[in-house]
C-alpha cells in the first residue's frame, strides 16, 4: 500500500518537469493576472530599444533583437522554473554570439543568420540535455569570478565597438579591440561634434530617467528624443548615420543547418554559449528565488532555456538567457508569476507591426550612446572590489578571464576562467594545511600516554587523498618528535594513498621509539582504516574522543 504514495509523487513530479506551467497557470486569479498584463507591458515596451540594441551587438539585423523577445521569452516563461525570470537577448551573449561567428562569415549577410540559426539550435540541444540528465549542478563549475570577468571583458569590447559609432565614425576596418583602438586614434581628426552630441544627450537622458523617474521607459524616451534632435541637426540623414531600415511583421518561420561540416564547426561554440546562457539563468533564477522566497529549481531552468533556444531558432531568434534588467524589472512591477513575461511577449507582437518602420529614423549614434551604458553596466564593481579585497585566487581567476576575454575567441574566454578555477581550487585541495598545535589541545588519554617533550601535535585541516599525500608528508617529516599526534577532525575523506601515508608515518615513529596517535577522527575515516587492518597495531592508536 506504500507504493501507490511514491508512485503518485514520481507521475507528479514527471508532470511538473513536462509542463511545469501547469503548475502556475490554474491558481491565477483576477487580481493576480491584473498584475501580470500591467508587468508584461511595462516589460514590452522596455524590451523595444534592448533587443534592436543586443541585436546590432550580435551583428544582426535590429529586427531579430525583437524576435527574440517573443517566442523564446514564451517558451522560457513556459517550461522554466522561476516565476519572476524574463528570458530574451541579452548583452553578454549577444557580443559572445558575434565573436564566435565573426571569424567564418561577414556579419549581418544571409550566410551569417543561417549560422545564428544553427548556432542557437545546438545551443538550446546542449542546454536540453544537461536539464534532461539532471546535471543542474554543472554550472556551478563556473566561478563567480569567471562570470565577473567575463562580463567585465565583454565590457569593454561592447564600448569599444560602439565608439566609432558614437564619435560620428562609423564602422573601422580590422578585427579585434586592438585594431578598434588603432583605428580610432587615426580617425581623431574626422570625428563629427554633431554625432557625439547625439550619443552624449541619449546617454545623459538614459541616465536621468533611470535616477529620477525609474519606473518610466527611459531607454525608449531616450531614443525618440535622439531622434529629434538628429532630424533637426541633420534632416536628410546625409552626416548622421541612421539604423538600416527594419520590416514590419510577425518572426517568420526559419530552419537551422544541420549539415555534419556546419554542426563540426558550431559545437565548441554552442557548448560555450550554452554554459555561458545557463549561468545568466540560473544566477537570475536564483537571485529571485531569494528575493520572493520562493524555490530555484537549477535542472527545470535549463530545460527550460534549452526549448527556449530550440523553439527560437525555428521562428528567426538568436541565442537568448535571463536578462537582469528586465526580470528585475518585472519583479518590481508586481509580477505574480512567469504568465508575466508571457504577456510581454504578446505586446511586443503587435509593437513589431506597427512601430519598427519607425526604427528608421533612430540615430546609430543614440544606440551607440546606449549600448555604451549597457556596457558600463555589466561591469559588476562590486565583486571586482570584493575579489581584490578578500581572495588573491579569485582575483587571479577574475583577471585570468578578463584578460582571456580581451585576447582570445570569447569561448575559449569561458572554458579558460573554468580551467583556472578548477587549477587554483586542485592547487588549496593539494596542500591542505598542517598546522602545529599545544599538546593541551590532545585528547586526555593521549596526554597521559606521552611525555610533553616527546610530543609533536599537529592539525591537518583537508583530506587526504592521492593529490595531498605529497605535500602532507612534507611537512611531517619536518617533526621528529617520537610520538606523534594528528588532529583529524578536519579531514573528511581517505583514500588508499592517504593510508598508506599514515602506515608510513607509524612506521617512522615506531623507529624512533614513539607511536602515532589519531585523534577526533570521523566515523567514515575510522571505518576505512579499520577495514584496511592498520588501527590494532602497535604503531597506530586511533582516539575517537
Amino acid at each position: 500500500m506504500m507504493t501507490v504514495p511514491g508512485k503518485a509523487q514520481r507521475y507528479q513530479a514527471l508532470l511538473q518537469s513536462l509542463v511545469p506551467f501547469m503548475g502556475w497557470l490554474p491558481t491565477q486569479s483576477t487580481r493576480s493576472l491584473r498584475a501580470d498584463v500591467l508587468a508584461g507591458l511595462t516589460g514590452a515596451v522596455l524590451v523595444v530599444p534592448q533587443g534592436v540594441a543586443y541585436a546590432l551587438l550580435a551583428g544582426l539585423p535590429p529586427e531579430y533583437g525583437l524576435y527574440t523577445a517573443i517566442i523564446p521569452t514564451i517558451l522560457a516563461a513556459l517550461f522554466g522554473s522561476s516565476r519572476h525570470m524574463v528570458s530574451g537577448p541579452t548583452a553578454a551573449l549577444s557580443i559572445a554570439l558575434f565573436a564566435t561567428l565573426q571569424p567564418f562569415v561577414e556579419a549581418g549577410s544571409g550566410e551569417f543568420i543561417s549560422l545564428v540559426l544553427t548556432l542557437t539550435f545546438l545551443t538550446g540541444v546542449f542546454q536540453l540535455l544537461l536539464g534532461l540528465a539532471r546535471l543542474g549542478a554543472l554550472v556551478n563549475l563556473v566561478s563567480h569570478s569567471v562570470v565577473t570577468g567575463f562580463t567585465a571583458g565583454a565590457a569593454l569590447i561592447i564600448a569599444t565597438s560602439q565608439l566609432p559609432y558614437a564619435l560620428g565614425l562609423g564602422p573601422l576596418a580590422g578585427n579585434g579591440i586592438f585594431d578598434t583602438w588603432g583605428g580610432l586614434y587615426e580617425r581623431l581628426d574626422d570625428i563629427r561634434l554633431d554625432a557625439v552630441l547625439v550619443a552624449g544627450i541619449t546617454l545623459a537622458a538614459s541616465l536621468a530617467f533611470r535616477r529620477w523617474l525609474p519606473r518610466w521607459p527611459g531607454m525608449l524616451l531616450a531614443l525618440a528624443g535622439a531622434s529629434l534632435l538628429a532630424a533637426w541637426l541633420d534632416p536628410q540623414g546625409i552626416d548622421i548615420q541612421r539604423i538600416a531600415a527594419v520590416p514590419a511583421g510577425l518572426p517568420p518561420f526559419s530552419a537551422p543547418d544541420l549539415s555534419f561540416d556546419i554542426l563540426r564547426v558550431l559545437t565548441p561554440g554552442a557548448i560555450a554559449l550554452g554554459l555561458l546562457g545557463l549561468v545568466e539563468a540560473s544566477a537570475i533564477s536564483r537571485s529571485l528565488a531569494l528575493r520572493s522566497g520562493q524555490r530555484s529549481h537549477s535542472n527545470q531552468e535549463f530545460i527550460g532555456q534549452g526549448i527556449s533556444n530550440m523553439g527560437g531558432a525555428f521562428f528567426s531568434g538568436y541565442v537568448s538567457s535571463g536578462s537582469f534588467t528586465r526580470s528585475g524589472l518585472n519583479a518590481d512591477a508586481g509580477a505574480q508569476s512567469p504568465l508575466a513575461a508571457v504577456m510581454a511577449a504578446l505586446f511586443l507582437v503587435p509593437m513589431v507591426l506597427l512601430a519598427t518602420p519607425l526604427l528608421h529614423h533612430v540615430p546609430m549614434p543614440a544606440m551607440a550612446g546606449l549600448l555604451l551604458l549597457v556596457a558600463v553596466n555589466l561591469i559588476d564593481r562590486h565583486s571586482i572590489r570584493e575579489a581584490l579585497a578578500v581572495s588573491r585566487s579569485e582575483t587571479t581567476v577574475l583577471v585570468i578571464t578578463f584578460v582571456s576575454t580581451l585576447l582570445l575567441a570569447l569561448e575559449f574566454a569561458i572554458y579558460f576562467g573554468v580551467l583556472a578555477s578548477l587549477a587554483l581550487y586542485l592547487l588549496k585541495t593539494t596542500r591542505p594545511p598542517v598546522v602545529a598545535c599545544a599538546l593541551s589541545q590532545a585528547p586526555d588519554e593521549i596526554r597521559r600516554a606521552v611525555k610533553e617533550d616527546s610530543c609533536t601535535v599537529v592539525r591537518i585541516d583537508g583530506s587526504l587523498f592521492f593529490g595531498a599525500c605529497g605535500s602532507i608528508a612534507r611537512r611531517l617529516e619536518g617533526y621528529d618528535s617520537p610520538n606523534l599526534v594528528i588532529l583529524a577532525e578536519g579531514i573528511n575523506f581517505i583514500d588508499l594513498s592517504g593510508i598508506h601515508l599514515l602506515q608510513q608515518q607509524a612506521n617512522r615513529c615506531q623507529a624512533m621509539g614513539g607511536r602515532l596517535y589519531l585523534a577526533r577522527t570521523k566515523t567514515d575515516v575510522q571505518s576505512r582504516l579499520q577495514r584496511a587492518g592498520v588501527i590494532d597495531q602497535d604503531r597506530l592508536t586511533v582516539v575517537t574522543i
